[in-house]
């Protein structure tokens, strides 16, 4: 085919001055690296219902172990009482003498994941490929979150009236630290921490991983 057909052939239907529609590709490779847990957010960043809604939306298309989608999710946003979910979860356990999030910058908003069925390996299963998806989600629309499995289960069930138990909560916000990747070895702390404001993460190098 000849060099220019495609675009000519645009123009020829659609007009010389029509807009085309660009697809910005992002690497999954940069989405994962963007992806860090966040325990401070920037308080002025509003996360609204269909902010939250986009993000859980990807349950809709991730694998679900045999098939069985048990997974259900309470948006919690500042408006619907954010402020009752902070006051029952523990963020930053390997630095508790920090007390995070530092006053003012707490998460936004949140997402409580629950389980139609009673929590098994397959369940877990669901949990983690939910998590990680709706961080990648949210990574791409320009927002930050962390996993929270710390948590006072029955104050948030009885809170918010649910009608399953809390198996996680996602804080979703737009993160406000500086955080690093460390390459270690598979013999090294893998305790996160925290030097001169930055928040330092140990990650085992790929060939300490492959056996």
């Amino acid at each position: 085919m000849a060099d220019g057909y495609l675009e000519s052939r645009y123009d020829e239907v659609f007009g010389r001055n029509s807009k085309k529609t660009v697809v910005k590709h992002v690497p999954v490779d940069k989405l994962l690296e963007r992806n860090r847990s966040y325990r401070g957010y920037h308080p002025e960043t509003i996360v609204t219902e269909d902010t939250l809604r986009k993000i859980v939306s990807v349950n809709t298309l991730i694998p679900s172990a045999c098939n069985q989608q048990v997974l259900r999710f309470k948006l919690v946003t500042k408006g619907e009482g954010s402020g009752r979910v902070l006051a029952n979860v523990k963020m930053g356990a390997a630095l508790p003498e920090l007390h995070l999030p530092f006053p003012g910058t707490e998460p936004e908003a949140f997402i409580i994941v629950c389980s139609t069925a009673p929590e098994t390996k397959l369940v877990d299963i669901d949990l983690g490929i939910s998590a990680q998806s709706m961080l990648l989600k949210a990574t791409e629309l320009g927002y930050n979150g962390l996993i929270i499995g710390a948590f006072n289960k029955a104050n948030i069930q009885q809170e918010f009236s649910l009608p399953y138990e809390p198996l996680l909560v996602i804080a979703i916000g737009r993160g406000a630290e500086v955080i690093r990747r460390v390459e270690i070895s598979e013999n090294e702390s893998h305790a996160y921490y925290r030097k001169e404001g930055v928040h330092f993460v140990p990650k085992v190098r790929l060939s300490d991983l492959i056996l």
